[in-house]
Formats: structure tokens, sequence, C-alpha cells
């Protein structure tokens, strides 16, 4: 049975804590609003871009003069996985689902019998895939000296990439990254970004539309700015998650926090009761002794 000034010193403890909690959900709250504009702000650019994209890859899918961005190396034998991670913590699950979802999709790859290697951004994802994977972490970005990550990030990190695939440093690269969806969900996708997925991203409006200088040279513009974007949201979803993530795990720390303050106080009553219960016996026995 603890003492009464050890019980005392608990509760104050989580007090202390929970003030900590409180303080920290508040924050993730008000980030979390314009964190999620700005990721819902980017969406629209994106997806008609891509539009855009596939239609112009469609034309020139398959021909020897395709950009190699658009055509790829020829092989599919080695794959990178662009793995973003937040740099801080106290944000439940986040990591772990991202972290999670990476490991999968290279265990699959490595089964079918391909090379993977990873591309890490952002630094809580590295311990463990460097603890699955020890040899397979060959690069990364550090985002963790930049308060709030944005385009100059992303072209940094797009021209890096590009410069790997043009090096011949691997075939197809995928980017694994959590999309927001609210507070409470923020799901982890993979998504592949080179070579670009010219079907997938095909326009099916039905307009007829006629481009100049000519596809090739417009698609050799826009190929890496298509990349850029989308690690550009990428980075956007993953600052909306963190917010979001790091203010349901911090409410519910601090509901955790009163709980354990309300159990922690019953039995401190208890014990003081039971300590005033027994020297009231001792004065009433002494004094019937006397």
């Amino acid at each position: 049975m603890a003492s009464l000034k050890e019980l005392k010193g608990r509760i104050n403890s989580v007090k202390s804590t929970q003030k900590i909690t409180k303080a920290k959900q508040m924050v993730a709250a008000a980030k979390l609003r314009k964190a999620q504009a700005t990721a819902e702000a980017a969406r629209p650019y994106a997806e008609r871009l891509a539009k855009v994209m596939g239609s112009l890859a469609s034309r020139v899918a398959g021909q020897d003069n395709a950009p190699k961005l658009l055509r790829g190396t020829g092989s599919d034998a080695r794959h990178l996985m662009v793995v973003v991670n937040t740099d801080k913590g106290l944000c439940g699950g986040l990591n772990s689902n991202i972290v999670k979802e990476a490991r999968t999709q290279a265990r699959a790859l490595i089964a079918a019998g391909k090379q993977v290697t990873f591309y890490l951004v952002g630094k809580k994802g590295r311990a463990p895939l460097k603890r699955d994977f020890p040899d397979g972490i060959t690069a990364g970005y550090d985002t963790s000296t930049v308060r709030n990550p944005g385009f100059a990030e992303a072209e940094a990190i797009a021209r890096e990439l590009v410069a790997m695939f043009d090096a011949g440093k691997f075939d197809v690269a995928h980017l694994v990254y959590p999309v927001f969806k609210s507070a409470l969900a923020q799901d982890p996708v993979t998504v592949q970004i080179l070579p670009v997925p010219a079907p997938a991203a095909a326009d099916t409006s039905g307009a007829t539309v006629e481009y100049e200088p000519g596809e090739e040279e417009i698609l050799e513009d826009l190929l890496p700015r298509y990349v850029k974007t989308q690690l550009f949201g990428a980075l956007l979803e993953r600052d909306a998650s963190e917010q979001g993530a790091s203010m349901t795990a911090m409410d519910n720390a601090t509901r955790n926090a009163g709980e354990l303050i309300n159990k922690l106080t019953i039995q401190y009553n208890r014990s003081r009761q039971a300590a005033i219960t027994t020297e009231l016996i001792e004065i009433i026995a002494g004094a019937e002794a006397l």
C-alpha cells in the first residue's frame, strides 16, 4: 500500500502531465485548421494536373521518343519506396501505420523477386525501417529544420529523385504517405510516382485538345512538375494528418489522465480515512486502558 505522501505526489505528477497534454491538444487543434485547409486547397490542382498528364501521356505512350520519366527504364527489378513520415512524435499510431504500409508493400515486392530500397522523408520512420531493412535505406531528406515544409522542399526531393532515376539507381519509385480524412482517420496510401503512371490519369472529358509545340516537349516540362506536385501534396497531407492525429492522441491522453487522477484521489481518500480510523481506534483503546 502506497503512503499518503506517495499518492499525493502521483496525483500532482499526473495533473502536471494532464496540463501538458491539454496544451498540446489545443495547439494541434489550432494548427489543424490551417493545415487541413492548405491540403484540401492543393487537391484540385493536383487532380487536374493528373488529368492533363494522362491526356498527354496517352498520346505518346509506347513511342521511342517518349520522355524517360514516362516510358521508364524498361525494367521493374529495382524499386524505391519514398516513405513520408513526421519529424515529431505524440501523434498516436500515425507513423506506425505509415511504416506498416511501407513494410507490407516492400515485403510483397521482395517476395516477387524485386530489389527494394528506401528514401525517407521525416525522422520517425527511420528506426523501425532500419531495424527491418538494415541495408535498405539509401538516402533521405531532412525536413526537421524547416518549420513548415512546402513546395521548395518538395522541389528539392523531386530533383534528387529524378537525378537518381536518370542515373539508373532504381526502376520504379513508390510514394508512401498518409491521406488526411479527418482528425480520427489518416489512411496511409502507396502510389507510383516514377515512371509516371499515365493510363491511370487519363482525361476522359471528351474534349479535343491540341498542344503546341508538341506533346513530347510539353511532357518534358510537365513530368518533373507532376512529380513535384505529388510530393508537395504528400507533405501537405502529412502535416494535416500529423496535427489531426496529435489532437486526437492528446485528447485521449488528457481523458486518461483525468480518469487516473480520479482513481488515485479515491485511493488517497480511502488511505487517509483508514489512517484516521486507525488513529481513533488507538486513542479510544488508550483511553479505555487508563
